[in-house]
């Protein structure tokens, strides 16, 4: 479980678009600021990545043209706020039109706004002390080597607002660029849960590099190793572009008319006639349609072990007895969870050299932070019913089957703790939040 306590994912890792779109706190960039950010950004990484370590040469790379510099704004390698401000204001300085310096002053504040909140201490906290963290922040996201544990879930209810949104497209897309280069050699499936807030079918909401990421997924990502999982209860609410990539189908219960047309419009004729008990389906009951099912079945999905379920800070012990009213204790507990989801807390290191390395493998298997003792009225946390784990080292592209260029998600055959049968053709993790 990786939280904004135990995640470091250094700010030079965004793009362009995703950094403004942090700077700016998820709001539209002005047009003035973004412009000197697109032209110092490279000196930064050029100052830090080429002529780190001698002050002289420091000084050199500062007077450099950005084209010249060999970086381009969306280059993934390491640099330092500190040189980014430092540009921005020995341009300040050279300007002949003081009217412009008001520009000037508004970006460095909001950088130094944003580099100093505490709740960006995932992106900033040893960001460039420990240098190019490139690959073991890989490592740690996408669990290679898996030593056993090879799913990652990330629970973004921890994470500030403003930048949920700049993280998921960051995460995606660094998903897609490791396929890419890595030829396809370690097969990766990208669950992206509540989908239809990511991708959404209104191009005029949502963050677009964030659908741009998942869309590039869905399209093109299965030559790559690389397969889109979407869950929503929405499904008419989701890009239609990105739906019509998705080959397997799993339909639980729908109500609303909307999404109950899209899912008719991508089953076949033969297997219309099954759409009519979905609006009755009960709980943990489903019907597959897709490549992934040699035909369309009615299913019910078994409840998984409660020792076998991803842990999740959403939860916590605020479930009282049947009969029982809620007391002041329940308050606390309640209040304590709230606050903690808005302060920085400081992971523990094995040392105090900052290397990523050092929490690397600690923080797959760090527990949650103790919560307040819960009063004789609370009962433990009732086991959350119909959720599955998988084993994804079963996970493999299987394109020569499926056939076409179009990217299809490959499908798992095998539930942990559990008849194979019962579950046939289930989506499989890597499972993100």
């Amino acid at each position: 479980m990786l939280t904004p306590r135990n995640l470091r994912l250094p700010f030079w890792l965004f793009n362009f678009e995703e950094t403004v779109d942090a700077f700016f706190g998820g709001r539209p960039g002005i047009d003035e600021e973004v412009e000197i950010l697109s032209e110092v950004i490279p000196l930064a990484k050029a100052v830090y990545g080429q002529y780190k370590g001698n002050a002289n040469d420091r000084t050199l790379a500062k007077k450099k043209d950005p084209r010249s510099t060999g970086f381009g704004v969306d280059t993934p390698v390491p640099y330092r706020i500190e040189d980014l401000t430092a540009l921005i204001d020995e341009r300040m300085g050279k300007l002949e039109n003081r009217s412009r310096t008001a520009i000037y002053n508004k970006l460095l504040q909001r950088i130094q706004t944003f580099r100093n909140h505490p709740r960006y201490t995932f992106m900033f906290e040893n960001a460039t002390v420990g240098g190019d963290t490139m690959v073991e922040v890989l490592s740690h996201l996408f669990r290679i080597p898996a030593n056993g544990k090879p799913m990652t879930i990330m629970q973004l209810a921890g994470f500030p607002a403003e930048v949920v949104d700049s993280v998921v497209s960051v995460l995606s897309r660094m998903a897609f660029d490791f396929g890419l280069w890595s030829d396809g050699a370690s097969p990766l499936l990208f669950v992206c849960e509540e989908a239809h807030r990511y991708a959404p079918a209104d191009s005029k909401i949502g963050f677009g590099p964030t659908r741009r990421a998942l869309s590039r997924i869905a399209k093109e990502g299965r030559k790559y190793g690389v397969f889109l999982g979407l869950v929503t209860q929405r499904p008419a609410e989701i890009d239609p572009t990105i739906i019509s990539q998705c080959s397997t189908l799993f339909v639980m219960r729908l109500s609303n008319e909307r999404d109950q047309v899209l899912i008719r419009s991508a089953v076949s004729d033969a297997a219309a006639n099954l759409l009519t008990f979905i609006p009755s389906l009960g709980t943990a009951k489903v019907f597959a349609f897709g490549a992934g099912v040699a035909l369309p079945t009615r299913m019910k999905f078994r409840e998984v072990p409660p020792h076998l379920r991803p842990s999740s800070e959403a939860g916590g012990n605020t479930h009282i007895a049947a009969g029982m009213s809620p007391d002041r204790n329940l308050i606390a507990s309640v209040v304590d969870r709230w606050r903690a989801a808005t302060m920085s807390q400081k992971n523990t290191f094995d040392d105090d050299s900052g290397d990523l390395g050092s929490w690397r493998d600690d923080a797959a298997t760090a527990q949650p932070p103790p919560m307040a003792p819960a009063p004789p009225s609370f009962e433990p946390p009732r086991p959350e019913p119909n959720r599955l784990a998988f084993d994804p080292q079963r996970v493999s592209p299987d394109s020569s089957r499926l056939g076409g260029d179009s990217p299809r998600p490959s499908i798992l055959r095998k539930p942990i703790g559990g008849d194979p049968a019962a579950v046939p053709g289930a989506p499989a993790p890597t499972r993100w939040r």
